[in-house]
């Protein structure tokens, strides 16, 4: 859902500035990422598809700006994309999609928002990358990554947080032990790490206490004693979860940029973290939080139990990453995000594209 919400962050903020702006969704893609289907998901997609001809799609849970022009379509025919001056592929599935339309629809941008080498094999994700686009990276280390790929026109433009909302309403100081996570059922997410690893914090701090919230059902196997909010509102989840924990545990085995743990962090709480690559724009070990190696839920627990113990530490930790989250800002993105544009409309591909961008 993080790579949405980044979408419809740009899109807001373009519109108010006087672009039209299009978000295109297809109910299916040209070239999908391979699925091992089971029956279970085969009756859900047609499920689905049934929903799709007689239910009106719509986004509930971010604001959209309504002179943003929000396109359900049935697939990624050109037929579908308006004309245009840019058109963006958002994730690496649509690239070929994106590349197969006329010049009409625009010059043609990728949003890298991820390395989804877990999704397909490694060789088609790259060659996404090093397709013939303008490419725009969310992070230090996704920028690393298309430069040891040999990628041109490459744009560094972080992700950011919305302020006005994230933002802190219960002091630093004195937040009592709960643990907040965010729980997904995707392999990736490592979410059954971030489990084992309350679970063992759990055991030593019987005082301890955890929510979690996502958008799945709560799993069977989930232990009672942990609190778990399934969608719950925006504004519930920066009041009532992140400025009520003290501290955010993200336990994700890779993360284009990682926004829970931003958002949390912003909130106020500290973050126990792995070390899953775009983490690192804002979270440097022991300074504006505590890393260990993914796929290891010991050293998590580990790390929690400082935190849980040391509450100077704790304190010290939150405020040097909120302090470091308050220069990602949107507003800025979008600056950044409309330069590269017009530079590369213009012809001027200087600047931005030749390195990261400086904040």
């Amino acid at each position: 859902m993080g790579g949405f919400r980044v979408v419809y962050e740009y899109a807001n903020r373009l519109v108010a500035r006087g672009h039209e702006v299009t978000v295109v969704h297809p109910s299916r893609v040209k070239y999908p990422p391979q699925e091992s289907w089971t029956v279970r998901r085969w009756l859900r997609r047609q499920y689905v598809s049934i929903l799709e001809l007689y239910a009106k799609p719509s986004v509930e849970w971010q604001p959209i700006d309504n002179r943003v022009d929000m396109r359900f379509v049935r697939n990624t025919d050109p037929r579908h994309i308006p004309d245009g001056d840019v058109l963006f592929a958002t994730a690496w599935h649509t690239v070929r999609s994106v590349l197969e339309c006329p010049g009409t629809k625009g010059e043609k941008f990728y949003l890298i928002q991820g390395y989804e080498v877990w999704q397909s094999a490694k060789d088609k994700i790259d060659a996404t990358w090093q397709a013939p686009l303008h490419k725009v990276v969310i992070s230090k280390w996704l920028f690393e990554i298309a430069t040891g790929l040999g990628c041109r026109d490459v744009a560094y433009i972080p992700n950011a947080i919305d302020h006005q909302r994230y933002r802190i309403i219960v002091p630093i100081e004195g937040r009592r032990q709960q643990i907040a996570m965010l729980f997904s059922s995707s392999e990736i997410k490592g979410s059954a790490d971030g489990i084992k690893a309350l679970t063992l914090v759990k055991e030593k701090y019987p005082k301890m206490s955890a929510v979690l919230f996502g958008t799945p059902p709560r799993p069977a196997d989930m232990p009672g004693w942990i609190e778990y909010h399934r969608n719950p509102p925006q504004e519930f989840i920066v009041k009532e979860i992140y400025n009520d924990s003290s501290v955010f545990l993200s336990s994700s085995w890779a993360e284009g940029f990682a926004l829970p743990p931003a958002e949390a962090a912003a909130c106020g709480c500290a973050i126990v973290a792995t070390d899953s690559g775009g983490i690192r724009d804002f979270i440097e070990n022991e300074v504006t939080g505590l890393l260990s190696a993914p796929k290891n839920p010991l050293a998590l627990a580990d790390n929690l139990g400082q935190l849980l113990e040391n509450e100077k530490l704790r304190v010290r930790l939150a405020k040097a990453c909120s302090s470091v989250i308050a220069n990602f800002s949107w507003d800025r993105n979008a600056d950044q995000l409309e330069m590269f544009i017009s530079n590369v409309l213009d012809g001027q591909l200087g600047g931005m594209n030749k390195g990261p961008a400086r904040r």
